[in-house]
């Protein structure tokens, strides 16, 4: 009588054997994680090169800038649904398999966008390259999560968040700097010799696990509901927040439509996914609360990061008159600190727990904004602009990486394309969430400030009034009659009024992304620690 032969799930850190056979097997782990880092930081870029290129698109195209804002509209939907969907396609297909099919869908696409004759074409194009381009972020952190062990994790993450922090910033002064010296299409041609020497390297280099190709193996039964729900509710939460501020959010019939489309969809697909069999979208990891609250404050890591990122540019040129490149050259100030904080972040992850970086970058968010609150003005030297930056950012990494750590503590490993999938969405759904946020904040306090200034431009108000006086005094002096003396007079204070109610919504924001960043550094205390788990012992799914 044969013995039973006892089976256990994998361990998700590997045994120094079984990191070995990982190196004999592909290339180098190092040079894997330059490979798939690569492969991220190419489509996170692009998906910020476009934004300084569209004026030039929307005139190529002989359409207006609004129509073509729907280029960049269609890539972000496009990408959102790819990006959740990515565990189950790498599941089912194999993981290096469809990260190579990423990348040349991806690749081909922005040939395609490069030789757009037509704004319809290039939407087409470029949602072609959104769903080759959502692939390749969660499985890129995938690989990286199996390739390394726990001790050296964190310095694969860190090279990983690299492409991730770096990308938004270079993108739009890059896309700039092409614009304006060859075409646009330059910024979708770039693609090509990266993303092929990207495949090649990729079908070199790197190897699924042995129970991953086992899996690909199997039959595969298609949750076509949950993916019709995510496609719809996806598609509804995009386009609300990329049209949201243009239509006066629920002012419009349209936006109020959206909006019950993506609560009831969304709803929908929650519960469909929670007691299907064979869900597209592993929702049940939301059960574990560390996984749930690594997520929510990926989530506010998405919207911090994108919302300064736009702010800080926003603010040097309608306020202070700055050009797009030297407003770009503040955000590279910031860029260079964070290339050379980002190794030490990983290097740290070999001795510290992830959790306790992870409250260090939390206050040092809260402080930086806190600090932006009482220095941003619009007499700033560019000097000043750009150590504020530094503050803005400096604790950027010390979320990433070790948020990107600590999310896989205590799952198994065959969870990790489904765990990647969904960390790396809530991050992407956050960057939108603080575009919108930011544009929406800034017109609406604008407007209060707006108010609340001309509440005290009366004739009442003795200083107001001496103010007028005065300057349209100094202007008949210079030459005007003194008609013309006093309109100039009124233009000139109500434009430096617009120009003061609109730095005060600035700091309010920054107020309110402080407030928001010390609440969840009370968050992180919740995290749990990474520590690995006993080699064989079960995990409760």
């Amino acid at each position: 009588m044969a013995e039973p032969v006892e089976i256990a799930l994998p361990d998700p850190i590997p045994s120094a054997a079984a990191f070995a056979r990982t190196w004999e097997r592909g290339g180098s782990p190092w040079l894997i994680a330059s490979v798939v880092a690569l492969s991220a930081f190419m489509e996170l870029l692009d998906a910020s090169i476009a934004n300084v290129a569209l004026p030039h698109m929307a005139g190529s195209l002989s359409s207006t800038t609004d129509e073509a804002t729907w280029i960049l509209t269609s890539y972000l939907v496009a990408n959102a649904i790819i990006l959740p969907l990515s565990g189950w396609i790498s599941n089912t297909i194999g993981r290096k398999r469809y990260f190579m099919l990423s990348l040349l869908l991806f690749t081909a696409s922005s040939v395609l966008c490069g030789l757009a004759p037509s704004l319809s074409a290039m939407i087409l194009f470029r949602v072609l390259q959104g769903a080759g381009g959502g692939g390749l972020q969660p499985v890129a952190q995938a690989i990286l999560a199996d390739t390394f062990p726990e001790s050296q994790r964190g310095q694969a993450f860190a090279l990983y968040g690299i492409t991730t922090v770096l990308a938004p910033i270079v993108g739009p002064t890059l896309g700039g700097w092409i614009t304006d010296n060859a075409s646009w299409r330059w910024i979708f041609f770039i693609n090509i010799p990266v993303g092929m020497l990207a495949l090649l390297l990729v079908k070199q280099w790197i190897q699924d696990p042995e129970s991953l190709r086992r899996a690909a193996h199997k039959s595969v039964k298609v949750d076509y509901i949950g993916i019709g729900l995510l496609a719809v509710g996806i598609t509804a939460l995009q386009v609300m927040l990329d049209k949201g501020q243009e239509d006066d959010w629920f002012g419009s019939h349209f936006i109020v439509a959206l909006a019950i489309v993506v609560v009831l969809t969304l709803a929908a697909l929650l519960i469909w996914e929670w007691f299907h069999d064979h869900p597209v979208i592993d929702v049940r990891l939301f059960k574990h609360f560390n996984f749930l609250t690594t997520n929510l404050m990926m989530f506010g890591f998405g919207v911090m990061m994108f919302s300064t990122l736009v702010m800080m540019p926003l603010y040097l040129q309608t306020l202070m008159g700055y050009t797009a490149e030297n407003a770009g050259l503040v955000l590279s100030f910031g860029g260079l600190f964070l290339l050379l904080e980002l190794p030490l972040v990983g290097r740290l992850l070999g001795k510290l727990q992830a959790r306790r970086l992870v409250h260090i970058g939390w206050a040092a968010m809260a402080v930086g904004m806190w600090v932006s609150t009482h220095t941003m003005n619009t007499l700033i030297s560019f000097g000043a602009a750009s150590w504020i930056r530094v503050l803005q950012v400096i604790g950027l990494p010390l979320l990433f990486v070790p948020l990107t750590t600590v999310v896989y503590a205590g799952l198994p490993a065959e969870k990790n394309n489904a765990i990647s999938a969904l960390i790396n969405f809530m991050r992407n759904i956050g960057m939108s969430f603080g575009t919108s946020l930011v544009t929406t904040l800034l017109a609406r306090r604008a407007q209060f400030h707006q108010q609340a200034l001309i509440s005290h431009l009366t004739p009442a108000n003795v200083y107001a009034s001496g103010a007028l006086h005065r300057l349209a005094a100094a202007l008949e002096q210079a030459g005007l009659n003194a008609p013309d003396a006093l309109l100039q007079a009124y233009a000139r204070i109500y434009h430096a009024l617009i120009t003061q109610a609109v730095a005060l919504a600035y700091i309010d924001v920054y107020h309110i992304i402080a407030l928001t960043a010390t609440g969840l550094l009370g968050l992180s205390f919740f995290l749990k620690s990474n520590v690995p788990r006993a080699p064989g012992a079960p995990w409760k799914g």
